[in-house]
């Protein structure tokens, strides 16, 4: 693993340590925090067009950029709940969906895997 990856994750969890927080975090808990956050992040574009959504004033960014982190750490709570390498993980996932949707059946469509003609 990167070992800025490393030394951020060593911080998030010294943080919720530090605290004594984890007896709080099981998976359960943990899955439904990661919702929630994602929930408040979509809560920012709730009601914009596409165009307000591609140009919010700086204050929304500022909110996109917390909630986004508030999700990264939960997840990185919940990677640690269950020894996963999330980068690891990441990059198999893209392998997979290279295969699933090959450039050349693909490009330019929001057509699901299992639709595209084989």
């Amino acid at each position: 693993m990167n070992t800025d990856m490393e030394a951020l994750l060593k911080k998030i969890l010294k943080f919720r340590d530090d605290r004594d927080w984890a007896q709080y975090h099981d998976p359960k808990n943990l899955s439904q925090a990661i919702s929630i956050e994602a929930a408040e992040l979509q809560e920012i574009f709730l009601w914009k067009t596409e165009a307000e959504s591609r140009n919010l004033p700086s204050a929304k960014i500022d909110r996109i950029k917390e909630e986004l982190a508030d999700v990264f750490i939960f997840m990185a709570y919940l990677c640690a709940e269950f020894d996963i390498d999330l980068l690891a993980e990441v990059d198999k996932k893209l392998e997979k969906n290279a295969r699933r949707y090959p450039i050349e059946k693909s490009k330019g469509l929001n057509t699901k895997y299992t639709e595209l003609q084989r």
